[in-house]
């Protein structure tokens, strides 16, 4: 297999952990010797062990003079929770570390390649970094704009309905679409709608996946005045994201008023879009996100996958950033 197989490998692994690891990354890592994995390893819930312990544990003395394939730079630094990452594989005798992207937490960044260098250990850097990015965006949106990675669900209708006029919105899409929005809960630690969804609909937002059932994120509401929210977290505007503690991914369900706050606000970083083969007429779409030229809506929005789920199709767009 090649270094760009067997790092989409660890990449995998790696998407085991996200939602859970924060406020450390989700890493994945791949020992190989020889063209066999000797050693998996990803961050475990809460953050411990890291990735490339797991593995090495798992790899033992095979591990002696093979590859690690590790999406993020081995950590640098000493933590009472553990060893540092870089110090693990030095002691291991690995050959080479191909690490797909550089850590920019300041206790590491640069510094465990230098170390794995000045070891004798050959490091290369690049191998799958977009996909890297992608995998680790909420740790790294963190690390950048002191916030959590923000993903935008909306359920439309051919012509751009939410809800019908009166409101009702239960269901615009099919059962293989709602199973799928399941899952995308699983990979978040926190998920937010607005008061209006949260009186009306009363909903649970929790995680209804055979197996995953334990992985249903935080509930948090936005609401600008106090509510009764029998457990349920509560902030006053789309700017105060900031404030969540031990958030990474923040996943924004409901409903149109929330959404046009989030879009307004241009702290949508990924939007999920399940588009139902149904025409409403008359029905409720989002309300002004705050354009007042039509240029200005073009070159926002990436297109990043595409796939048909039942009759549904759900389409995934990234917001392009500077």
């Amino acid at each position: 297999m090649s270094a760009a197989g067997w790092m989409a490998a660890a990449l995998a692994l790696a998407e085991r952990g996200r939602g859970r690891t924060a406020p450390n990354p989700n890493v994945g890592c791949v020992i190989v010797r020889e063209g066999r994995v000797v050693g998996r390893g990803w961050t475990q819930p809460g953050g411990r062990p890291h990735a490339e312990a797991m593995a090495l544990a798992e790899a033992g003395d095979l591990a002696r003079e093979a590859i690690a394939y590790v999406t993020l730079e081995p950590c640098a630094h000493r933590s009472p929770r553990g060893p540092a990452c870089s110090d693990l594989l030095i002691a291991a005798g690995l050959a080479r570390v191909m690490i797909a992207l550089g850590d920019p937490d300041p206790r590491t960044d640069g510094i465990g390649i230098t170390k794995l260098r000045a070891a004798g250990i050959a490091v290369e850097v690049g191998t799958g970094a977009a996909e890297a990015r992608r995998s680790m965006a909420g740790f790294l949106t963190r690390k950048a704009m002191a916030r959590p990675f923000v993903t935008l669900k909306l359920a439309l209708s051919l012509d751009g309905a939410a809800a019908l006029a009166g409101g009702s919105s239960q269901w615009i899409t099919g059962p293989e679409a709602r199973a799928h929005a399941h899952l995308e809960r699983a990979r978040h630690e926190a998920i937010l709608v607005g008061r209006g969804t949260l009186e009306a609909d009363a909903p649970t937002l929790n995680v209804r996946l055979p197996g995953l059932e334990a992985r249903s994120p935080t509930r948090f509401v936005l609401s600008s005045t106090a509510v009764e929210t029998n457990g349920w977290r509560r902030i006053a505007s789309p700017s105060d994201i900031g404030t969540m503690a031990t958030v990474d991914h923040l996943l924004v369900e409901g409903g149109a008023q929330t959404a046009a706050a989030f879009l307004a606000a241009d702290l949508v970083d990924r939007l999920l879009l399940y588009r139902a083969p149904i025409l409403v007429g008359g029905g409720r779409t989002l309300p002004d996100i705050g354009l007042t030229d039509l240029p200005d809506a073009h070159g926002r929005w990436r297109l990043h996958d595409a796939r048909q789920l039942g009759s549904d199709r759900l389409e995934v767009y990234e917001r392009t950033r500077s």
